[in-house]
């Protein structure tokens, strides 16, 4: 009993309760804790899992320190139970111990589950606790997803501060179920897809041809051109012979 009240107490005091577990109501009278989880199966699926707590259950907090050692029979008057094995160094004879967590008040397969009892160190003191689990197929998923919701309700007469308890109470079932989505599959976020960037049609013009000037024949002009250009062949043919043209003889 001592090693569950301690295991309880580090839940809170080593890290933050996660944002899918939440203290929804807290007062001296008592608390209600709900814890929410979202795995990749079915709901039936998810419900065998549940039942099976020795597949998923942390073994620190049990009292065997084993959780091979639970079981849960999902039918009224169930027993979520834990069985003691004898220690090595006992007296002979010694029968094996038992512990029963809670019991089960409702059961409706794939759909519902509540227990009552005091989990932890709650089972010392004179309260009552009620845990309803869910299971809801989530929207669209076509039934291959799964919902799990976790609803414990605490009232009556403890030896513990309410602010305390709640907190590690919380922390230790949010640790429990994450042990479950573990086991099954959490949903795996999908992923955004590359944006798709929108090109625009981008008309590839030639580049401009450069303009030509138009050429429209003058006769005088031309013939002027033509002959300053013979000159200066001759010119070059003859140097120093100045612009007179040798006389034909």
């Amino acid at each position: 009993m001592r090693t569950m009240t301690i295991l309880f107490a580090a839940g809170l005091v080593c890290s933050a309760v996660p944002a899918s577990a939440e203290v929804m109501q807290k007062s001296e009278a008592g608390f209600v804790s709900r814890i929410a989880g979202e795995v990749a199966v079915s709901p039936a699926e998810a419900w065998k899992a549940l039942v099976s707590p020795s597949l998923w259950w942390n073994a620190q907090h049990t009292f065997s320190g084993d959780a091979a050692n639970l079981t849960l029979e999902p039918n009224a008057n169930g027993c979520f139970c834990e069985k003691l094995p004898v220690p090595k160094d006992a007296p002979a004879g010694q029968k094996p111990g038992s512990v029963v967590h809670m019991r089960v008040v409702y059961a409706e397969p794939y759909r519902a589950l509540r227990m009552v009892g005091g989990l932890g160190p709650l089972q010392s003191e004179a309260v009552n606790g009620t845990m309803t689990v869910t299971f809801k197929p989530v929207d669209g998923s076509g039934g291959n997803r799964t919902r799990i919701l976790w609803e414990y309700v605490v009232g009556g007469y403890m030896r513990y501060k309410a602010d305390t308890i709640a907190g590690a109470v919380d922390k230790v079932l949010d640790g429990q179920l994450e042990g479950l989505v573990k086991l099954l599959g959490p949903v795996q976020p999908v992923e955004a897809s590359a944006p798709v960037i929108a090109t625009e049609a981008v008309n590839a013009e030639a580049p401009a041809a450069e303009e030509v000037p138009s050429y429209t024949p003058d006769p005088g002009r031309d013939e002027e051109a033509a002959g300053k250009s013979v000159k200066s062949a001759l010119d070059k043919l003859f140097p120093g012979s100045g612009s007179a043209a040798p006389d034909d003889r």
